[in-house]
């Protein structure tokens, strides 16, 4: 039977653990997996540009002996010229799965239901599970441990928050949030979440205090205040966001051995200061890199 990856939601405490076992026995080890989906196939589907994405799923298919084939939205045109059942069907007949990256989460749900192959979510407007799953791996690498951690998310309610909420309080990490009032993140989710952490005995606050938020925290994490197919409102989110920079001051407030985290791009000198994106706190870049890492063990999970 396929397993599809839409969102942090369907994976169980001991999945996500195998998942980030797995990412680091790959990472240490990749001679072992160089042929382990040899004669595989993967197709990306992106409606929105990417970089990371789309470079850490087509080399880490490579290094694993596969193939990937790149389908941009001028491409398929999924949902215009192609709907997303017909495309389901045929691509589900050439390929072993399917990356879809969508502005909708309602099309990649839609992909999932008529495709006979592995979808896995690479973002949509609700979730960015790789995302979330490669933030974990890589908070592990950088403590050691994932218990009593406590992560401050400060900035816009958007689907890597929504991801990095799931995840966290599935595993028992405390997590604090700071949002402008208008830019909170999804109520449902946040329920959900909830419910997550009252069964692992964590803790989630959403706030608008940024200050309360980091302070003492493991873990600052922001993200864009203006994100792809949000350009019009420009002015005004950075305008409601103009107190939620992450900064020395904030920076500060953290512990001494707290890192920084960015799921990038970063808009440097919004959301983030240079001092702090290119800080020894900063974890950044091996961030990047561990979503590489734990995509290639996604794949070896589903594709297998």
């Amino acid at each position: 039977m396929k397993r599809d990856l839409l969102s942090i939601q369907e994976l169980g405490y001991q999945e996500i653990f195998e998942i980030i076992n797995l990412a680091e026995d790959v990472k240490l080890n990749s001679v072992k997996y160089q042929s382990a989906l040899k004669g595989k196939s993967i197709g990306l589907i992106f409606q929105k540009p990417s970089n990371r994405t789309r470079v850490s799923f087509e080399i880490g298919m490579f290094q694993l002996g596969g193939h990937s084939v790149y389908l941009g939205s001028t491409e398929l045109g999924m949902g215009g010229r192609e709907s997303v059942k017909d495309v389901a069907c045929v691509l589900s007949r050439y390929l072993n799965g399917i990356v879809a990256r969508t502005y909708k989460h309602a099309d990649i749900e839609e992909l999932a239901k008529y495709a006979s192959i592995p979808i896995i979510n690479g973002l949509s407007d609700i979730a960015h599970p790789c995302q979330a799953l490669g933030d974990i791996f890589t908070m592990e690498e950088k403590f050691g441990t994932l218990e009593r951690l406590t992560i401050s998310y400060i900035g816009d309610g958007n689907n890597v928050l929504n991801s990095l909420m799931c995840i966290a309080a599935k595993l028992g990490i405390n997590m604090r949030v700071a949002t402008p009032k208008n830019y909170a993140p999804d109520k449902e989710i946040v329920k959900i979440a909830k419910s997550y952490a009252a069964k692992s005995g964590s803790t989630l606050e959403i706030s608008n205090d940024p200050k309360k938020a980091a302070k003492d925290a493991d873990v600052l994490y922001t993200d864009v205040w203006v994100s792809m197919g949000q350009e019009k409102d420009s002015a005004k989110r950075i305008k409601a966001f103009k107190n939620f920079q992450l900064n020395d001051k904030l920076a500060k407030l953290a512990k001494n051995t707290h890192v920084v985290m960015h799921c990038l791009p970063a808009h440097r000198g919004q959301e983030i200061s240079d001092s702090v994106m290119d800080s020894r706190h900063s974890v950044v870049y091996a961030q990047a890199e561990n979503r590489m890492h734990v995509q290639k063990a996604i794949l070896l999970k589903l594709l297998k």
